[in-house]
């Protein structure tokens, strides 16, 4: 039985999320639609993260199985074709070693969230950046993101919804920088807590109109609780940039499980 693994991108404004749900479209039920169009074969794909409804992805990473072998290239034309009109695509299809899982032998993923920072509305970016007006001290929020990245309990940047039985997270990554009028905030870790990285965005935004300072940072970290975090920035600003795994990794079921962000 083939396994398949699957780099896919796709605008989340019209989904309710990756994961399957009864309350709208879903890019999970579309990838097993259109699976079950082109095999005949019902199929569940596994994704590397489970993002939010208006989260989008340009490397998220999925992996399915068939009973009977296809050639990838032919399985990445067929599933092109039955996802339009959807803007969902799939770049790139390869058959994995059996024992690859999308979501557990995964090792490091990135996300970035765009902030567009000028008094103009976004036009071609409408839906794929948060507009914040007021101007941003990106030095202030460069300082104060260096307080968050590391080995932290973020019990403060999670949302109360959070099922992960732990809010004990490592950030390897969690860079900021403007170019031009845009801000990208860049995040990087194994795994997330639920809403971890719009929390944190949101928190350095706080920073950058000056309404936070870096000790006010500080002292909702330590606090570890959700009331003394910042706010949740919006979905629409965020994607998943890429998942990474080590090379040969084979069964990873026990490695840190991704939670749901975001």
């Amino acid at each position: 039985m083939p396994r398949y693994k699957l780099i896919v991108e796709y605008d989340g404004g019209p989904f309710v999320g990756w994961q399957r749900q009864p309350n709208g479209p879903t890019v999970q039920a579309l990838l097993e639609d259109a699976i079950f169009a082109m095999s005949g074969e019902r199929v569940a794909v596994q994704g590397a993260g489970r993002t939010d409804s208006g989260v989008h992805a340009l490397g998220q990473v999925a992996h399915f199985d068939l009973a009977s072998e296809m050639a990838a290239d032919k399985v990445q034309a067929a599933l092109n074709f039955h996802l339009k009109p959807n803007p969902i695509a799939l770049p790139s299809v390869e058959i994995a070693p059996a024992k690859f899982h999308a979501r557990f032998s995964a090792t490091w993923r990135r996300y970035r969230y765009r902030i567009l920072n000028r008094r103009a509305p976004p036009t071609l970016d409408r839906g794929h950046v948060w507009h914040v007006p007021a101007r941003l001290d990106v030095d202030a929020m460069i300082d104060a993101a260096s307080v968050l990245q590391g080995h932290h309990d973020f019990n403060s940047f999670r949302s109360t919804a959070c099922q992960a039985p732990s809010s004990v997270k490592t950030l390897d990554l969690l860079r900021v920088g403007r170019d031009s009028s845009e801000i990208c905030i860049d995040v990087g870790a194994r795994s997330f807590l639920h809403n971890q990285v719009r929390i944190l965005v949101g928190t350095l935004r706080l920073v950058g109109r000056g309404q936070w300072s870096r000790q006010d940072v500080e002292e909702a970290l330590a606090a570890c609780d959700r009331t003394r975090g910042g706010p949740t920035a919006p979905p629409q600003g965020l994607c998943l940039m890429e998942v990474r795994y080590d090379l040969g990794a084979g069964d990873s079921h026990d490695a840190e499980v991704a939670s749901d962000e975001e």
